[in-house]
């Protein structure tokens, strides 16, 4: 199982009691390394260049950020303060989902320890979201011919905003998203395929609507490959979550997904997406389920 890791991914200083929970990625990593399956291999990504960027974000944007000329009312959407380290860990977090995809292209499955940053528009940041890492990979693939077709599937639990803002001009990028209707953002962006459920939805009628969303997607546009935001904070105790989930839900919505993709050979590189508790312990263990369904099943 390859999965790609930087230390960066939680070395970003934040002020205290900021919500974004910027140490999970570390502990994460080592839980993995405590289920000790064989062949684990963690890779160091490669930043992502300001081409890969360009090809979903206006230039302006992009230079604003690089060199450190967002506004303060940009920087406060964006969720961060703005720094160095936060520049570094933005380039990588993008670049592994890029090299991520190109690998799962190639090995069937691979998975990044960051991205999922669905909230990031095509010429602003927002919601933890600086770049939108699996709209620029998809566009990456499509643009140097690795792939005709990408399907991204977002199924954290807010709605994939700003990738469905990018992918309205992308004609191979197919957007669907599995999201709790009532949840931000409060203005919702038009994906190609939208399955909103109402706020308490269980295990039972969110892994039916994800099955049916996943089967359909597939069969109307035959993607070459999947970019999954496998996002935790649908799980019931996420505390920006809204939905009613069991953790045994969350494995089970992981494990349909990987094994779909394992029996009908669609490639699939997942991204960590969102997640929500002050207790990062049990967060790091919502997270967890997604690999622990990756090494039951490869």
């Amino acid at each position: 199982m390859q999965l790609f890791y930087h230390p960066l991914y939680s070395a970003l200083t934040l002020p205290e009691r900021h919500r974004f929970p910027i140490q999970k990625y570390q502990m994460l990593k080592a839980e993995i390394e405590r289920l000790g399956f064989e062949g684990t291999q963690f890779i160091t990504p490669a930043k992502a260049t300001a081409e890969q960027l360009a090809l979903c974000h206006s230039q302006t944007y992009i230079n604003d950020f690089l060199n450190g000329s967002l506004s303060d009312k940009a920087i406060k959407k964006m969720g961060f303060p703005y720094s160095h380290e936060l520049v570094e860990r933005t380039l990588l977090s993008v670049g592994a989902s890029i090299q991520g995809s190109e690998y799962a292209l190639s090995h069937s499955f691979c998975a990044n320890l960051s991205g999922g940053y669905h909230h990031a528009y095509s010429d602003y940041g927002s919601g933890f979201c600086i770049f939108n890492d699996l709209a620029i990979a998809a566009a990456h693939l499509i643009n140097t011919h690795q792939a005709e077709t990408v399907l991204i599937f977002d199924c954290d639990v807010h709605q994939g905003d700003g990738t469905a803002q990018i992918a309205q001009s992308h004609s191979n990028i197919i957007t669907c998203s599995v999201h709790c209707e009532q949840n931000f953002p409060r203005s919702k962006q038009q994906s190609d395929y939208d399955f909103a459920l109402p706020a308490s939805t269980s295990d039972s009628e969110y892994l039916t609507t994800l099955k049916q969303a996943l089967e359909f997607c597939v069969r109307i546009n035959n993607p070459d490959i999947i970019l999954y935001n496998a996002g935790a904070d649908i799980y019931e105790k996420d505390e920006l979550g809204l939905f009613n989930i069991s953790l045994e839900g969350v494995y089970n919505r992981d494990y349909y997904i990987l094994n779909y993709c394992k029996v009908n050979n669609i490639p699939l590189m997942c991204a960590l997406g969102g997640g929500y508790q002050r207790k990062v312990n049990q967060l790091i263990n919502v997270h967890k389920q997604l690999f622990k369904a990756a090494i039951d099943l490869f």
